[in-house]
């Protein structure tokens, strides 16, 4: 397995971890406003980031590139910052919009990296 594919196991566990406290949260608070900031730390953040490690995993030529690196990096910083700054914008702080604007278009560029990376040849 490479490094990348760790990373991202990693990452996910986190995200996943978060999405959890959220949820819990939110139903202990009975405030599910930012339910849609939870369906994306949860789908965005575990389930793509542990698919993109499995992805890597079984392409280990794939994930030892630079460009896998760099993409790693893009998706996740992201995310990163596109969750909770959408939670906090379903949360009421409208200010915060175009923050979540920008960092959902991080986010895409990191797919679109991804992209990229499934459809080159193996090395």
């Amino acid at each position: 397995m490479t490094n990348i594919s760790n990373y991202y196991f990693k990452t996910a566990i986190v995200f996943l971890i978060v999405g959890i406290m959220v949820g819990l949260h939110m139903s202990i608070t009975h405030s599910y406003a930012p339910a849609g900031a939870h369906a994306h730390i949860n789908l965005l953040g575990w389930v793509t980031m542990f698919l993109f490690g499995v992805y890597l995993a079984l392409h280990p030529s794939k994930g030892a590139t630079r460009l896998a690196r760099i993409q790693y990096f893009v998706y996740t910083i992201g995310v990163a910052v596109m969750t909770p700054s959408l939670y906090m914008l379903l949360s009421g702080r409208t200010e915060l919009e175009p923050l979540v604007a920008i960092s959902s278009l991080v986010t895409f560029a990191g797919v679109l990296l991804f992209a990229v990376i499934i459809f080159r040849r193996e090395a």
